[in-house]
């Protein structure tokens, strides 16, 4: 794999209330666009635990004690992007609680998540099937597991309210592939790549539904509370191989083999993702150019010398403008 290849790899992102996260090898950014127009940006170093802990080079492991930490920083920023987004709910809440809200909220998405995803579908699958085979068990409890997650992603894209979030969602992955294409980046530039990326959370999330199924049907048919429970410890080992497959889909030498795995995801993405217009792409772009290295961001956004992206400040309508206090 060539160094630029892995220094691409290596950004990432997230869409949140009205803006976008970056993430890149030493920095996190996150660019939201307040009530009065213009683009408040908050900057922080970063290093992953992974790193810090030298295990992210360990396969499986770096995958599944990575997913925690993605889940993480994602409810912070998106935490972030609400008092920005909006100032009047966020000034009702003091700190604490707002920390409290926050861990409240994945405990609940955790426990809702296990409940829908894993206990559901084996409910269903017994009242289904009536068989001693555990392969057809699984099978049939695998099939539930991916058309409940499919519905649910289905159901969300209906929601009107979600619609500027996946807007924002389809500015993330365009400013991702402009970036990896090596081109020059502007706003205009960006709206004219895809939408879709194959390294996209909702082609990880179908991932791990399947290799779900493959996981399972190695255990077979759970009898008994304790063996339904069981089931639960093997998350992080599907976390973990569907990281890794999703990882060597980005290799040349593997994506033709991983093809199959990878296009289901990126037709979800259809449904998770929508055009978005250049104020939005704007906004994507101030979010990656301030977790960039400088001068890789430089050589690549015609605009950043006249950008300040050192910390916390605002943004004009246009990335042109000073940013700052």
């Amino acid at each position: 794999m060539s160094k630029e290849n892995q220094e691409s790899f290596a950004v990432g992102g997230q869409a949140v209330i009205e803006g976008v996260m970056m993430r890149a090898k030493d920095f996190i950014a996150c660019a939201v666009r307040n009530p009065e127009g213009k683009i408040v940006l908050t900057k922080e170093p970063f290093q992953s635990f992974l790193v810090r802990i030298k295990l992210h080079k360990v396969p499986i492991l770096r995958g599944a004690i990575g997913l925690i930490e993605t889940m993480y920083v994602g409810m912070r920023m998106l935490s972030y992007s609400a008092e920005i987004a909006m100032p009047e709910e966020a000034s009702k809440r003091s700190d604490w609680q707002e920390k409290a809200s926050m861990g409240l909220t994945m405990i609940l998405a955790f426990v809702l998540g296990i409940g829908l995803f894993f206990f559901v579908p084996q409910y269903l699958t017994d009242w289904t099937v009536q068989t001693d085979s555990g392969l057809i068990w699984n099978l049939v409890d695998g099939f539930f597991r991916l058309a409940i997650f499919l519905l649910y992603i289905w159901l969300i894209s209906l929601w009107s309210e979600m619609r500027r979030v996946f807007e924002y969602h389809g500015a993330e992955h365009k400013t991702i592939n402009a970036y990896e294409s090596g081109k020059p980046m502007t706003p205009e530039s960006i709206l004219a790549n895809t939408r879709l990326h194959p390294r996209c959370g909702t082609s990880f999330l179908l991932l791990v539904m399947v290799v779900s199924i493959l996981v399972f049907v190695f255990l077979g048919k759970p009898i008994t509370i304790g063996d339904r429970l069981m089931r639960l410890a093997f998350v992080p080992l599907i976390g973990g191989i569907s990281y890794e497959l999703i990882k060597l889909s980005g290799m040349p030498k593997w994506r033709p083999w991983l093809a199959p795995l990878v296009y289901p995801g990126l037709g979800l993405q259809l449904l998770t993702t929508k055009e978005p217009d250049l104020e939005q792409c704007e906004v994507a772009l101030t979010s990656l150019a301030a977790c960039l290295d400088p001068a890789d961001a430089a050589a690549r956004i015609p605009s950043f010398s006249e950008m300040k992206l050192d910390g916390e400040g605002e943004v004009d309508e246009t990335p042109t403008e000073e940013v700052g206090e």
